[in-house]
């Protein structure tokens, strides 16, 4: 919902860093699979409740999400590094909860569950469709920088990212956060599946 206001106005910045990474040689997969290594990160540290250090590698990993596009811009754009930032994207956000549900599996494991699956939904029926759009040339104009179409809904990269973020400040309320974005997601993967469908048709 928020990611065609947001991205816009980050966009000049990153730009600007990824020029610098680009003179020091940095590739865009070296970086997309660097940010998902610090994604990754966040999982044993939740699991042993170094939440502040977990929230330093979560916007490592979204710093190096957003760089990675930018400096793929700059020399020139593939499929392959599409496929790998948006797969490894996916799989971060599924792999997140886990840390809450490792360290504290009597409270935390159901809906830290519920919360993968809702993704499940999400990531299902945005991948989905953005193979038929391909083959049909549809165009998302909004997200023309994305190398797939962007279905967009109420629960896109910000507000997950934002709902991380709480979760890392407040670990104590980390249920009802996943338990309300869970539902989010729930709503979304709705709207797309009913508005692909109707598209498609």
């Amino acid at each position: 919902m928020l990611d065609k206001y947001l991205v816009p106005r980050l966009k000049p910045a990153l730009r600007g860093v990824a020029r610098q990474l680009q003179r020091r040689g940095v590739k865009a997969d070296h970086l997309t699979v660097a940010g998902f290594v610090a994604g990754l990160a966040c999982v044993p540290l939740l699991a042993t409740g170094h939440n502040g250090l977990a929230l330093i590698c979560l916007l490592l990993n979204r710093l190096a999400d957003g760089l990675d596009g930018e400096l793929a811009r700059l020399d020139e754009p593939s499929d392959a590094g599409g496929y790998l930032d948006i797969t490894l994207d996916f799989i971060f956000y599924a792999v997140f909860p886990l840390g809450f549900a490792l360290a504290d599996p009597a409270a935390f494991a159901l809906p830290a569950a519920v919360l993968i699956a809702s993704f499940v939904g999400t990531g299902a029926s945005f991948l989905a469709f953005a193979t038929q759009a391909q083959k049909h040339s549809l165009e998302s104009p909004d997200f023309a920088y994305k190398s797939l179409y962007y279905l967009n809904g109420l629960a896109e990269g910000t507000e997950t990212i934002l709902c991380f973020v709480l979760m890392c400040l407040l670990p104590a309320w980390f249920a009802p956060i996943a338990w309300s974005f869970a539902a989010i997601c729930l709503i979304t993967a709705i709207n797309r599946i009913y508005f692909g469908y109707r598209t498609l048709q």
